[in-house]
């Protein structure tokens, strides 16, 4: 089945997951005494509940699922969809006010039934979560102990809210509804024991070991890996994985790097930035010391994307995953034509400026290398990948190949609006996006 067939189905699973609560509502015997805005608040509240039980699913990392969008878009639409669960949630108890507003007295704890009491926390808990999640960087939250509370937070509110519908007891009462949101509480603890102690235990018995580390410049660390009595994983040129260090695979301190070797060797390679808390300690990395790989994701390939040619655009530490590809290319004597926009604040930062040299020898290489900060004697490209740089060196012959974009989010917005002016038509722009928290 193609990654498209494959897309077309699991989007259309997710939406029967979502709805099937509802059309069990619709088709079930509606409790005596309920009026239009008691079933539709209690709508409201289903689709939520549902919304918040495929959270689980969607951030499992299940590569049967993940594969055909690419993990970062699963992860962009998680973000996007719990909003959307979100307003549902709250929208749920509003309209009970609006049909009654003496609901209110049972808000105060001591006259309040036990299932109230659950269905607040889980709107305090969901509350929470969208904070602690849109505002993390502004509010100087850690990542590893932002993670810890956003898991720890999503379980607590996904229990309250099920204590909720079962405590009501309305709408849920038919053989029916019970046997969904049995399953649907079944569903997310196997989920929860696959993700919090299966995957970890393999991850366990399938360890890496760091065999080299080198200083890269521009602030960057190239660590290698090799698989210790077992096979390495089988990667695409340009996927990523979640790398633990320091730490076993049940901590969850595993961060997302982009994989920068070539899918060729057993070697695996990641070339990481000091950028945060976690990165800034990369370069104290040893070789012998344990590393655990969980790979590979992402739909960030020359391998899925067939093409006459590539245009690579990459800023920053936007290159791994273009040098991934690049050394693939490579080793496998690949000689399509490939155009290669590299930016970069200036010269000396630029990571891995010598092996593109050195790769132009090997492949039908064309590196364009863009400096925000050139120094007096550079005649090269300056400034920003603008639309009239693009238009000087995309070619009529390079229209039909395929685009990968790969850097800073503004960067990647600006490219994706630049390459649409000049004429290249979005089916054939592919972006790779860091930001998934």
């Amino acid at each position: 089945m193609s990654y498209m067939m494959r897309g077309i189905f699991w989007s259309g699973a997710y939406l029967v997951l979502v709805l099937l609560p509802l059309f069990i509502l619709i088709v079930g015997p509606v409790p005596a005494g309920s009026g239009v805005l008691w079933d539709l608040s209690a709508a409201c509240g289903f689709v939520g509940a549902a919304m918040m039980a495929t959270m689980f699913l969607l951030t499992a990392r299940l590569k049967l699922v993940t594969a055909p969008f690419g993990i970062d878009i699963i992860y962009y639409f998680h973000r996007l969809i719990s909003m959307v669960a979100f307003a549902f949630i709250i929208v749920h108890p509003l309209l009970l006010l609006v049909a009654d507003p003496r609901l209110l007295y049972f808000i105060r704890p001591q006259a309040s039934p036990y299932h109230l009491r659950a269905g607040i926390a889980a709107l305090v808990c969901m509350l929470l979560l969208m904070l602690s999640s849109l505002w993390r960087q502004k509010l100087g939250i850690h990542y590893e102990r932002w993670r810890f509370w956003h898991v720890f937070l999503s379980i607590l509110a996904m229990v309250m809210t099920l204590i909720h519908i079962e405590g009501v007891g309305h709408y849920v009462n038919s053989p029916g509804a019970a046997l969904l949101w049995r399953g649907i509480t079944l569903t997310c603890i196997l989920v929860v024991v696959y993700v919090r102690l299966v995957k970890p235990l393999w991850l366990m018995k399938h360890p890496y070991r760091i065999v080299d580390v080198q200083r890269e410049a521009g602030n960057a660390w190239t660590l290698s890996l090799r698989p210790q009595h077992h096979s390495a994983v089988s990667f695409m040129p340009g996927q990523f994985a979640w790398l633990t260090l320091w730490s076993s695979p049940f901590a969850m301190k595993e961060h997302p790097f982009s994989i920068s070797s070539s899918a060729e060797t057993d070697t695996i390679r990641f070339t990481i930035k000091e950028l945060g808390d976690f990165t800034r300690s990369i370069g104290q990395c040893r070789p012998g010391q344990v590393a655990f790989v969980d790979a590979p994701y992402g739909a960030f390939s020359i391998d899925r994307l067939p093409s006459a040619g590539y245009v690579f655009i990459a800023g920053g530490v936007g290159i791994a995953p273009i040098m991934s590809m690049l050394r693939t290319m490579a080793d496998r004597r690949d000689q399509r034509p490939v155009l290669l926009f590299y930016a970069y604040n200036t010269w000396e930062e630029m990571t891995f400026r010598e092996e593109l040299q050195a790769l132009r020898e090997k492949l039908s290489l064309e590196v364009v290398f863009v400096l925000k900060k050139p120094p007096p004697e550079w005649t090269g490209e300056t400034g920003l990948i603008r639309e009239e740089l693009l238009s000087t060196y995309v070619t009529d012959s390079c229209r039909r190949f395929e685009f990968l974009i790969c850097g800073p989010v503004p960067m990647i917005e600006a490219a994706e609006r630049s390459l649409y002016r000049i004429g290249i038509p979005m089916r054939q722009i592919h972006s790779e996006l860091f930001d998934l928290v």
